[in-house]
């Protein structure tokens, strides 16, 4: 029966150099915005590990602040000790801009890995099953969108006083999912007409096994693409809640808290707002470009399928 199947399952037909020839195929501007956040990742993997380690990696203190002890003055320009300088308490720009990246990634990847598991088993579910459970989802999530999330989010953390990493990105994960079951039902209404899934559905395979065999693999790309474009907006966001000072209790440093902290002396000198607002436009700028390449692949592979 397998066999019968393989020949119309659009996955059989990728080969091993698939990968090596869509590198190869990609614009300039994605391999430079693919560089980036593969760098802005090593960044955030990095920092953990200096944490883990006890600061033992080459990168200095982020919350140390020399100023304090008369070892420095604040707000210092790059130099050889501090590459992107200092803030108005001397700590270093770089390494803070690095352990930064893991708050907007950590926060980023919670709405993408709730919304691709949660959002999208649900949505492939409902929109392969349809009937009565399609019209009670939706209708529940039509309710739930239109609520604005924005500020559900402020409220939660205006009223909890939400201030960690971890419930920060869970209210973000939790938000996001009904997005994503919007996306993953529509992209199911299309692969569900598919001949391989006819096919499988002629044979009398189950429908649990063609949902997670044939559906669910083949509105993962599109997921994907969304959840690149999302996790840029989710970035911004979160950004500025920092800035407000309603994400990750400071001293943490995160790009948006970095920018508020700067404002204060931007007579003086703007570096310290210019260099986290700069990581956080080339992320998010880098992450639109991957998900419009993205979502340029899919609509080829859908036309194909």
């Amino acid at each position: 029966m397998s066999g019968q199947q393989e020949p119309s399952n659009p996955r059989s037909t990728r080969t091993p150099g698939s990968l090596r020839t869509a590198l190869s195929e990609m614009p300039l501007g994605i391999k430079l915005a693919l560089t980036w956040m593969l760098f802005i990742i090593g960044a955030a993997i990095y920092t953990r590990l200096d944490r883990l380690l006890g600061q033992a990696l080459p990168l200095q203190d982020p919350f140390y602040q020399p100023f304090l002890f008369g070892e420095a003055k604040p707000v210092e320009g790059p130099s050889s000790a501090h590459i992107l300088g200092t803030d108005v308490l001397s700590r270093d720009n770089f390494s803070r801009l690095l352990h930064g990246s893991w708050v907007s990634l950590m926060v980023a990847a919670t709405v993408v890995l709730f919304g691709v598991t949660i959002g999208g088993v649900l949505g492939a579910a409902v929109g392969y099953v349809r009937g009565r459970w399609e019209a009670i989802v939706m209708a529940i999530l039509d309710v739930v969108i239109a609520f604005p999330a924005l500020v559900l989010l402020l409220a939660l953390v205006s009223i909890y006083k939400v201030r960690n990493l971890t419930m920060i990105a869970l209210v973000f994960g939790i938000l996001g999912i009904p997005t994503y079951v919007r996306i993953a039902r529509a992209s199911t209404l299309g692969v569900a007409s598919r001949e391989f899934v006819q096919a499988a559905e002629a044979i009398g395979t189950r429908r649990t096994a063609i949902l997670f065999r044939e559906i669910i693999p083949n509105i993962l790309p599109a997921l994907f693409a969304y959840a690149l474009i999302n996790a840029g907006f989710v970035i911004v966001i979160e950004g500025t809640l920092s800035y407000l000072g309603l994400s990750v209790q400071v001293p943490e440093p995160t790009w948006g808290n970095m920018i508020n902290e700067g404002r204060r002396d931007i007579r003086q000198t703007v570096l310290p707002i210019f260099w986290p607002g700069l990581f956080l436009t080339l992320t998010v700028v880098s992450l639109n470009q991957l998900g419009d390449w993205m979502q340029q692949r899919v609509a080829v592979r859908s036309s194909a399928l």
